[in-house]
């Protein structure tokens, strides 16, 4: 395959960035898109240009660190899926492929295609937690959880904080990452303890942050590489409005 990539290259997130265009020849269609970055690393380095920086760790759609923005979706045009678990046969022989950062004021970019996305870890310290004694391991059936209230926990704790969610919402909101975290607590026995404060908290950080307010078109459910549904905004809402009418835990 012969290819046309169009890459953002910023040196920092003080430093203004543009897109630069490199063409590849010879890419097996077979390749991860990641492989294929890889390659292209390769001939700058052997041309004694800069590499281009990008955030990946696992490759294997566990981890979220692949978080790129290719021909305007949010880890590319394979639904369900992260940017490293993607291959080049998901494109033509030819095709002019632009890659950019996640675009969003809380996930400020770092260097080319990696941004910061800290503030995430802040809104999971704010109250994505849950109290236990520590010591031995209790009995697995101590607390019996139903099998939907088990599924429903699942579902919302394969958010990986990839951003993805926040890419693809025009206005940049975080509440499906958010609503994953509140969600998968909210529903669990353990999770009681922090129930009344823990959406109030994690709301308040996400504001803090400077996320955007959710947009309701649905597009963060569409590009989640775990497909998280909607449904844990609308657990999140009530969570929120619950905590604010019977509790008084965010501090000023």
């Amino acid at each position: 395959m012969k290819i046309t990539l169009k890459v953002w290259r910023q040196k920092n997130s003080n430093t203004p960035g543009k897109l630069v265009e490199y063409q590849l020849d010879n890419i097996s269609p077979d390749m991860s898109f990641l492989e294929m970055f890889d390659v292209l690393n390769g001939e700058l380095t052997k041309k004694g240009e800069e590499i281009i920086a990008f955030d990946h760790d696992c490759r294997e759609g566990i981890c979220g660190s692949c978080s790129m923005y290719i021909n305007g979706r949010a880890h590319g045009p394979q639904t369900g899926s992260t940017t490293c678990q993607l291959h080049m046969r998901s494109f033509s022989d030819g095709d002019t492929i632009v890659v950019e950062p996640w675009r969003a004021r809380a996930f400020p970019v770092i260097k080319d295609l990696m941004v910061d996305r800290t503030a995430f870890d802040r809104i999971a310290q704010a109250g994505g937690y849950i109290s236990v004694n520590t010591g031995s391991a209790p009995d697995a059936n101590e607390i019996p959880v139903p099998r939907e209230v088990a599924d429903t926990a699942m579902d919302a704790a394969q958010c990986i904080a990839c951003g993805a969610c926040v890419a693809a919402c025009k206005n940049a909101s975080a509440m499906l990452y958010v609503a994953a975290k509140v969600s998968h607590f909210a529903v669990l026995p353990q999770g009681q303890a922090e129930r009344t404060m823990r959406a109030e908290r994690m709301v308040a950080q996400m504001d803090t942050e400077g996320f955007g307010a959710c947009s309701f078109t649905g597009a963060c459910s569409v590009e989640c590489p775990k497909s998280i549904s909607l449904d844990h905004i609308a657990r999140l809402n009530r969570e929120y409005l619950g905590a604010k009418l019977t509790s008084n835990n965010v501090q000023g």
